[in-house]
Order: structure tokens, then sequence, then C-alpha cells
């Protein structure tokens, strides 16, 4: 057997696992929407839901589901699948696990550009465009904090927690002064939330997280080219620093658009890269798609025990998926602190 043998057959069975893994999260993401479209004061067999979304079965079954529990649904899955996907990049474009954009800032900067454009009574259809300035220009304070002091990167996402909270405290601070009428639509922007998503939210958000992931998707190789480290992507005609603040901004792009439709939702984007490198293998772009597809299950699941699960009435969704990332970015924190281990002999 030649030495090149082996990495051929390590590929395929990569590829294989990978492959397995994705139809596993995508025949769960199928059942998990059937549950979530038919699950509710009024119970529709699953099947019968599906059936419902395209509008064949009872007309009762269909009104329910297309206009009451799939924008809901479909939030879940876009905005599940867009923060994982821009967790991922994150953390390859920073070469650093705690990366993502509830840990730099850039959730928090889209919900202040999202309750900002609703102070000022401009139309429900500009909130991506603000969310996208908010995160922009969340990540332009935070790169000109760490140009300045020359920090190094795994410092970053400490000053970027602390972004993150100033901007939440500006919402709040919006929210308090807001008129009654308005504040309830923007309370989603504290935690996230996909109550009372509908189909023109779901239209604009998701076209355009969509058509920014297929740009992510299409960058792959160029990122794969940067993973080699500076010299290399160089010598391979790429320019590093022009290449990679392309890439990111249009990561940051698709996590404000993505906390455009559901608010800062947190704990997606940080955990679901590192899950899925643990079952499939280092990033590629078909680990990418499974990303997406392990987002969209999360949040989704996460929903789910929110509307049926958990005893409280209107809790948010990011909740849920809060208390969970705490203590998964506690232990990353401590990994990270740990010096390297050296050989004892």
């Amino acid at each position: 057997m030649t030495a090149l043998a082996l990495p051929a057959r390590a590929l395929t069975r990569r590829r294989a696992r990978t492959a397995l893994w994705s139809l596993a999260a995508a025949a769960l993401l199928v059942l998990l929407t059937g549950i979530a479209l038919g699950t509710g004061q009024l119970d529709i067999p699953v099947w019968d839901a599906l059936r419902a979304l395209v509008g064949q079965g009872d007309p009762g079954n269909v009104l329910v589901v297309q206009q009451f529990r799939a924008p809901r649904v479909v939030s879940a899955l876009i905005a599940g699948a867009g923060l994982a996907v821009a967790g991922s990049m994150l953390q390859r474009l920073f070469r650093n696990p705690l990366a993502a954009p509830d840990t730099i800032g850039i959730t928090g900067g889209a919900s202040f550009g999202a309750v900002l454009m609703l102070a000022t009574g401009a139309s429900q259809q500009l909130i991506p465009l603000a969310a996208v300035g908010g995160g922009l220009l969340a990540a332009l304070l935070l790169g000109g904090l760490a140009w300045r002091s020359r920090m190094a990167v795994t410092r970053l996402v400490l000053v970027g927690l602390a972004v993150q909270q100033g901007l939440a405290a500006a919402v709040n601070l919006m929210i308090v002064r807001f008129p009654a009428e308005l504040a309830s639509s923007a309370l989603q922007w504290t935690t996230g939330s996909l109550y009372g998503r509908n189909w023109n939210e779901v239209s604009i958000g998701g076209t355009a997280i969509a058509l920014t992931a297929v740009g992510v998707l299409l960058s792959q190789r160029r990122v794969a080219v940067l993973d080699l480290g500076d010299d290399s992507a160089g010598g391979l005609g790429l320019t590093p620093a022009r290449d990679r603040l392309w890439l990111l901004l249009l990561t940051i792009t698709l996590a404000s658009l993505a906390a455009a439709l559901t608010g800062p939702v947190a704990f997606v984007a940080l955990a679901v890269p590192h899950l899925v490198r643990l079952l499939a293998g280092p990033p590629t772009l078909g680990t990418l798609g499974l990303t997406a597809l392990t987002g969209a299950v999360l949040l989704l699941s996460a929903d789910l025990l929110v509307l049926h699960v958990i005893p409280v009435h209107g809790l948010p969704v990011g909740a849920v998926t809060a208390t969970l990332g705490a203590p998964w970015l506690l232990v990353l924190m401590i990994r990270q602190g740990r010096p390297p281990q050296r050989n004892s002999r």
C-alpha cells in the first residue's frame, strides 16, 4: 500500500462520514419540522402537517400551518443555518474557537441597528439593512480597538464580549424610552425570539440570507487556501489581507441578516461548528453544509422546547440557547487559557 493511498482512503472515509451525518441531520430536520407544524392548540399528525405546508389536505389545517406556524418554523431553519455557518467562518478566519457573532459583538450591533430603525418609525422592510449596518458598525468598533492596542486575537474575543454587552445595554435603554406600542415589537432584540414572524419578514430576510450563504459557499476554496497561512496563500496567488477582509465582511453580513430575523440568539454560532468538527472532522465544503443543517436543527429544537416543554409562557428562544451556551463558553475559555502541555521527557 503506497503512502498516497492512505490519505485518499482517509479522505473517502471522511466524506462518507460527512454524508451520513448530513443525511441523518436532514431526516431529523424533516421530522422536527413536521412536529413543529403539527403541534399546538390544534394538533395535526406529522404527515398531514407536511402535506398542509404545500397546500394539500384539510383547508383548516392548511390555514393553521401556512399562515401561523410555517413562518416561525422557516425563520428558525433559516436563521439557525445562517448563524451556524457564520460561526464556522469566523472561527476559521480568526483561528480562534471562541469566535462567534455573539462573542465579538456582531449580533449586538445588528440588534442595535434594528432597534434604532424601529425608533425612527421607518419601514419594517428596512430592518435587515439596518441590522447589517449595525453589525458592520460593531465590527469596525472592535477592529479599531484591536488595531490601536495591537491586541492578540485571543484577547479580541474578550473585548468583543464587552462590545456586545455595551450594545445590548444601548438596546435596552432605547426600549425603555420607546412608547408602549413600540416596546413590545422591540423586545425580541434583547434576547432573541421567533414570536410573531410573518411571511413578509421571512421572504425578505430569507432571500438575503440565502444569497449571502451562496457567496460564503462559493468562497470555500479561497478560505481553504487561507487556512494554509498567509505565506502559502500569497504564494498561491491570493492577497491574504484583502481576501480575509472580504470574507469577514461577507460573514458579518450573514450573521447580521440572521440576527435581523430572530434577534441576538446566542450559542448556536458558537457551539455548532465545534459539534460538527467532532462528528465529521476538519472543515470542508461538505462539513459546512452539515453545519447549516445542524444549526437549523438546534434552533428549531430550542424553539420546540420553548413552546411545548418549558412551562413558562412567552419565554424567548434566545433565553434557552443562552442558558445552554454560557457553560459551553466558560469551558472553551478555560481550555484556551491553559498553557500548552510539554513533554516531560
